[in-house]
């Protein structure tokens, strides 16, 4: 069975309570809940993290890029948060290992401040996901298993 890693970066523990007008009103773990369904939906087995530390999430980007040199992995869905318009580290990890990622915004990012609309992540995500709330962490679970 192969694997979908989730991870989310700063301030996403904060969800259902953090900007409810940008960022909705559900909590973290209604989306890891939405994870694990949309994951069972696929028979993909399912990792589910959150780090407010941009080196901790670099090294999960690593562990994921193991599990894809053994062939167990569906993917990376990768909400960075801040780091997405600040993190050449997030950036070098994932070109480092090679994994299929899918870059995710729950907002619409390109309808809000300036700064947000550049991302170092995209450069090497092979889509990029933004505006359909945290329903976008299904729809990106739903193409990873299409790739």
């Amino acid at each position: 069975m192969k694997t979908v890693y989730v991870l989310n970066g700063p301030n996403l523990n904060l969800l259902g309570t953090r900007e409810p007008a940008v960022y909705g009103v559900h909590t973290l773990a209604d989306v890891e809940q939405m994870c694990a369904a949309a994951c069972a939906r696929h028979g993909l087995a399912l990792q589910f993290r959150q780090s407010n530390h941009e080196g901790v999430l670099v090294d999960w980007i690593h562990e994921a890029g193991q599990c894809h040199a053994r062939g167990e992995l569906a993917g990376v869905v990768l909400n960075a948060g801040a780091y997405t318009h600040t993190s050449v580290a997030l950036l070098d990890a994932i070109k480092g290992t090679g994994i299929t990622l899918i870059e995710l915004h729950i907002s619409n990012v390109f309808a809000r401040e300036s700064f947000r609309h550049h991302s170092w992540i995209s450069a090497a995500a092979r889509a990029v996901m933004c505006g359909f709330g945290v329903q976008g962490y299904a729809l990106a679970i739903d193409g990873l298993a299409q790739m």
